[in-house]
């Protein structure tokens, strides 16, 4: 019997396999969570610069590759022996070596995320395609989930491709088939549109971002327009609670905006594994 051949018959196995695949992901997941708000950031500068006809703001090279990792703060490169997800961050007692400059929380709490997702997502699904094309949508949610928290921003470099990915993986079909993908991704981005312009016509305001349509059209592609329900209710459900708790603890202010992202994406993702049961338990309790 080979390993891959072990692998498929053994839960156990691959299911601690998929444990250490999310923390080496997580690991690249920081990278992308850190850099590529700032290579948004930068390209909006050279745009801005060559619409003033000035000449682009000289950078060094920056990209999700370049420069190696460092701490920002004193500039000293990241060893190997310094990189090693989750349990480097605990040696170093979450402080670079270098320093001494704590080292943020984020980063052990997304290898660590990662992990647990990964673990979950191949138990659900088990050694199938559908762990596969569901574990690159839990790590795409993991990092827009994230970076919508620190900086109110849902990168169409993720989205887009994201719903392109999800209109693909219904040709298989991998979870649902092509026409209810893409009335999913259509219904899904046109329902917060819709209520997006309905909050700004009634109270002059800007309630989202379009970055939460194309996060929405983007799980309506991949789920299908079944599911969509499901994810908005469970978004809105999410976001209650912990709107309410972050206001109890005095950590949110009254009227201080949350961004909707994360909720999305903890709902979507829920509705990935558990939205069939969630609509059968709901049919049943209605009486239908």
């Amino acid at each position: 019997m080979d390993f891959w051949q072990l692998l498929a018959n053994s839960p156990a196995l691959y299911t601690a396999c998929a444990g250490l695949l999310g923390l080496l992901v997580g690991s690249f997941l920081n990278v992308v969570i850190h850099r590529l708000p700032l290579m948004l950031e930068q390209r909006w500068a050279a745009e801005c610069a060559e619409l003033h006809g000035a000449p682009p703001p000289q950078k060094q090279p920056f990209n999700l590759l370049t420069p190696p990792s460092h701490c920002p703060k004193c500039k000293r490169p990241i060893r190997p022996l310094e990189n090693i997800p989750l349990l480097s961050w605990i040696m170093l007692r979450g402080r670079c070596r270098g320093c001494g400059t704590n080292i943020p929380w984020i980063y052990p709490f997304t290898e660590l995320a990662s992990c647990l997702i990964s673990i979950a997502v191949v138990a659900h699904f088990g050694w199938t395609t559908q762990s596969i094309a569901a574990l690159g949508l839990s790590w795409a949610l993991l990092v827009l989930a994230i970076i919508d928290l620190q900086t109110y921003l849902l990168p169409d470099s993720i989205t887009l491709p994201g719903l392109w990915a999800g209109l693909l993986a219904a040709l298989l079909p991998i979870f649902t088939p092509l026409p209810d993908a893409v009335i999913g991704a259509a219904a899904g981005y046109l329902s917060l549109w819709s209520v997006y312009w309905l909050f700004r016509l009634t109270t002059g305001k800007e309630g989202m971002g379009y970055g939460d349509f194309k996060l929405l059209a983007m799980l309506g592609a991949w789920l299908g327009w079944q599911m969509l329900p499901v994810i908005i209710f469970g978004s809105a459900a999410v976001g209650a609670v912990i709107g309410i708790a972050l206001q109890l603890s005095g950590r949110l202010e009254r009227g201080h905006p949350l961004p909707y992202g994360p909720f999305l994406a903890i709902a979507g993702w829920i509705s990935m594994l558990w939205g069939a049961e969630i609509v059968t338990a709901y049919q049943q309790f209605a009486g239908f």
